[in-house]
């Protein structure tokens, strides 16, 4: 089948490309143009630059001719149709099928991609359709459908969907004609719409709409004609408007804006406008009366006349990027200082064109095509250009001072200040101290140590976002839209993270990858998940006759609270309170574990690039005495979320109740026993055994504290815990066959020290182990003691180490050793092996503890609810239940 491909785009173009390669026969182009010239001509296939085909409506007899010498059984017409003769329309066997930017019958004629924008249609697409006399109402042959972004402009729709998929469809529509399949399905009248070319005296803009409705008419109008309004005795035009201001804060200079529902606001992330409906909406770019566009947030600046002076390097850039404007504008003889790109006749093909060489030209510089339009003269773009190479482009950015470090071959960039209403700050006095890397006992860098006042400035800035801030006001959605960022920028620097685990918390690389920070990922994805489906109820109540009543439950952010952290799983802790906290729309202020601070404070950078408001995150590493103290005093904070000690669990909950009774949720200590009957998977109880007790250096709160070993298989498990033990490779925890890294800190290791004598002193048969390892750092051997009676300290307390204390029971006697597995004050965890599913329900049934594992350990899930009973604390972290802990229920009764 022979083709005429007519039209003059890229798109065009790149038809005719596809179509070469499915094997058809382009028999001619008609003005196809190409940066590097035309394909066709480089294919040999003859091209056609008529500068008509009509003239006084007439068809040009020559013009004619020459088409139809080619014997072309199809047009293949890329965009343009109503300049082509109806003479060239018809002449082809197969006729003529045109591409329509928009899901026709809807939006017929010029600008479809504007209108589908303007109307604020929720879906959009193309069609390819069977030319013929009219305006775009020829039968239909086939339609693609997308669904239209909040925030798409005409760029990025054209370029994500109608553009790749455009040139797919053409290409497949020219299938279906070869196969003779092609439909030819009548346009349906109903639901047409036609609009023209907007113009720029009809693109002056309503205020009396919603804030959507105002954002669309703008980027509908983007950037051909431009949306304008009059304020401050000229005419602007806005461009690049957004309708997610998530984080935004209206806070800046007024701009009053007749007929506007509320004055804009400049910012610092441009111009913050109002609908009538309140809602707000944020335009990057102005376009001032004299034609000059500049950034949205400089609108009351005066002119900048510090020109910047140019290197000898930066000259042969200059002259490089002149030569890209002449080649681009040839009807430019001269490039000069004052040459503008768009007077000089280039269109937004050509703001493409250029920001592509110029990106090739200096190695992959940001440049975008909004540049091109900010900075039209010559003279303007290359200042543009130049701040950008030199890194002076970045505006308002947080300023952080970073402690840098080439560890695991990465080039770590950690701060080391307190973050308080989103700025990193000295703590009062400037008072820091040391954090440790327990591999080698070195001082990785100085820390902020938080005082009292600190934790004032930043319960009061948690306060005002809370009240006042922006996190209050967004939707729900929105909020979750923002975790989901922060996770996604989590996920992106989760070898740093990991990395800043190993050198900070002693924590195995390739386990802090998974564990500490992977699951610290999953967590913020999973209750962001949870921000747009927190809901109350209706109840049925009495009614008060002869009137009747609704009762209604709210679910609401409790208001600023407080997190207090572990150092054992610095990131992941963290997560867990914090990403239900903020699901349920409070404000936190987090005090990580003093001796592990900087996967927090990392922490706290990704919430700046994420876009979370300021002041709703504050992180204040320091003393728990003081900071933790004073969280638990402060009249202001209204929930403490804990996970440490009973000891301070408890002097904490007192606390609250003593300063305003304050909503409390603990995790603290657990001697979590693990009961493993003879008729169990032997090899499965000592893997998993092994797990129960020497993951993550056994600093892990569920750790199985004490092992119940049935009689008959107690020898044979020992031998075989022992024999893996042996294995284990003790050893920096970056290395990645390094399975057991060095105790958390250098108190720690002293305690192990002195529990495993204790036990030894009070009869327990240390079988291996006990000991510090003879080399720099805090490392202590993988430890297990074995004939551990129920007296001894060792079955009463937990280690939070690498200790396994083993003790027997007698064969079958199921009810003692549940007597003596319940025989503590603490009920975190518990765990149970046998193959026996009566035995395992039974025994599950009968633990006193919050999570009881059956043939498994340590097998926690975001969804899955966490927490203990007894001392071992009260309230849950994780799954749905997490959220209770960070809402109030608000019941709500109407009469009527």
């Amino acid at each position: 089948m022979k083709i005429a491909v007519i039209g003059q785009s890229l798109f065009g173009q790149e038809v005719y490309c596809h179509l070469r390669k499915e094997g058809y026969e382009v028999v001619g182009v008609f003005t196809v143009p190409d940066k590097n010239g035309l394909e066709a001509e480089k294919d040999g296939v003859p091209v056609f630059k008529f500068p008509r085909w009509r003239e006084k409506g007439q068809a040009l007899p020559d013009v004619v001719a020459k088409y139809q010498a080619l014997g072309a059984e199809l047009n293949v017409l890329p965009f343009c149709s109503q300049f082509i003769p109806m003479e060239v329309i018809n002449a082809p066997r197969h006729g003529s099928i045109i591409y329509h930017p928009s899901l026709l019958p809807r939006h017929r004629g010029a600008s479809a991609i504007n209108w589908t924008l303007i109307h604020g249609d929720k879906k959009g697409g193309f069609t390819v359709f069977w030319a013929d006399d009219g305006l775009d109402t020829g039968d239909l042959l086939l339609q693609r459908e997308c669904e239209i972004l909040p925030d798409d402009t005409v760029s990025t729709l054209y370029n994500r969907f109608l553009f790749p998929e455009g040139i797919k469809g053409m290409v497949q529509a020219v299938r279906l004609i070869a196969e003779g399949r092609a439909p030819r399905v009548p346009q349906p009248e109903e639901g047409a719409t036609y609009e023209g070319i907007q113009k720029k005296e009809t693109a002056k803009i309503n205020w009396e709409q919603p804030a959507e409705a105002i954002h669309n008419w703008i980027r509908g109008n983007d950037k051909v004609p431009g949306a304008w309004t009059e304020a401050c005795g000229q005419k602007l035009t806005f461009f690049n408007s957004m309708l997610n201001t998530a984080g935004l804060v209206p806070e800046g200079e007024a701009l009053p804006i007749p007929g506007a529902h509320r004055p804009g606001v400049v910012t610092k992330a441009g111009l913050i406008l109002f609908g009538n409906d309140d809602r707000m909406l944020l335009v990057k770019n102005i376009q001032l009366e004299d034609g000059k566009m500049i950034p949205a947030s400089h609108f009351f600046r005066g002119e900048d006349s510090s020109a910047l002076e140019l290197t000898e390097a930066e000259l042969v850039t200059m002259e490089a990027v002149r030569s890209a404007w002449k080649r681009i504008l040839p009807n430019v003889l001269e490039v000069e200082d004052s040459t503008d790109f768009f007077k000089s006749g280039a269109a937004s093909v050509d703001v493409v064109r250029l920001v592509e060489e110029v990106k090739e030209l200096c190695d992959g510089v940001e440049l975008e095509n909004e540049d091109v339009y900010m900075a039209t003269t010559f003279k303007d773009f290359i200042q543009l250009l130049v701040r950008k190479l030199r890194g002076d482009d970045k505006e308002s950015e947080c300023i952080i001072d970073y402690v840098e470090m080439t560890v695991n071959k990465l080039t770590l960039r950690m701060p080391h200040q307190l973050f308080i209403g989103g700025t990193f700050v000295d703590a009062e006095g400037a008072k820091t101290y040391e954090t440790i890397n327990p591999t080698d006992g070195s001082v990785i860098c100085q820390v902020s140590l938080a005082q009292v006042s600190d934790v004032d400035k930043a319960v009061a800035a948690a306060k005002d976002a809370f009240e006042n801030g922006l996190w209050g006001k967004i939707s729900a959605r929105d909020r979750g839209r923002l975790l989901y960022r922060l996770a996604d920028l989590m996920e992106q620097h989760q070898e740093e993270l990991a990395t800043i685990e190993a050198l900070d918390a002693g924590a195995v690389y390739t386990l802090a990858l998974k564990t500490h920070v992977g699951m610290s990922i999953q967590t913020f994805r999973y209750f962001a998940g949870w921000c747009d489906k927190i809901q109350g109820s209706t109840i049925p109540i009495n009614q008060a006759r002869p009137n009747r009543n609704l009762t209604l439950t709210r679910k609401e952010p409790i208001g600023v609270c407080g997190i207090v952290i572990p150092w054992n799983y610095p990131l992941m802790m963290l997560s867990w309170k914090t990403a239900a906290c903020l699901a349920a729309g409070n404000t936190v202020v987090i005090k990580p574990a003093q001796v592990t601070p900087l996967t927090a404070l990392k922490f706290a950078e990704l919430t700046l690039k994420a876009g979370i408001p300021k002041g709703v995150i504050n992180i204040l590493p320091g003393s728990g005495s003081l900071v933790g103290q004073r969280l638990s005093d402060h009249p202001d904070v209204r929930k403490i979320g804990f996970t440490g000690s009973t000891e301070v669990g408890k002097h904490i909950m007192k606390s609250c109740a003593l300063s305003n009774v304050k909503k409390v949720s603990l995790e603290l200590g657990g001697k979590s026993p693990l009961i493993i009957f003879a008729d169990c998977d032997l090899s499965k109880a000592v893997q998993m055994g092994m797990s129960s007790v020497f993951f993550n250096k056994g600093e892990n709160c569920i750790a199985a504290g004490r092992l119940f070993i049935e009689d008959s298989i107690h020898d044979q498990f020992v031998q075989k815990v022992v024999e893996e033990v042996k294995k284990m490779k003790i050893g920096n925890p970056l290395d990645r066959d390094t399975n057991h890294g060095p105790q958390n800190h250098q108190a720690h290791l002293r305690k192990l020290i002195e529990y495993c004598q204790r036990g030894v002193k009070e009869g327990a048969t240390l079988v291996c182990g006990g000991n510090q390892v003879p080399r720099p750092g805090f490392f202590f051997e993988p430890t297990v003691f074995t004939d551990v009676e129920d007296h001894m300290f060792i079955a009463k307390e937990e280690s939070f180490g690498p200790v396994m204390v083993i003790s027997r029971f007698a064969d079958g006697d199921m009810d003692t050793v549940l007597s003596r597995a319940n025989a503590t004050e603490f009920g975190l965890a518990s765990g149970v092996f046998t193959r026996d599913i009566g035995k395992a329900l039974y025994v599950s049934d009968k633990l006193e503890a919050g999570t009881v594992f059956i043939n498994t350990y340590n097998k926690t899930d975001v969804a899955a609810p966490f927490g203990g009973f007894k001392q071992s604390g009260f309230g849950k972290d994780l799954g749905e239940a997490a959220l209770n802990e960070y809402l109030r229920v608000k019941t709500v009764t109407f009469e009527y």
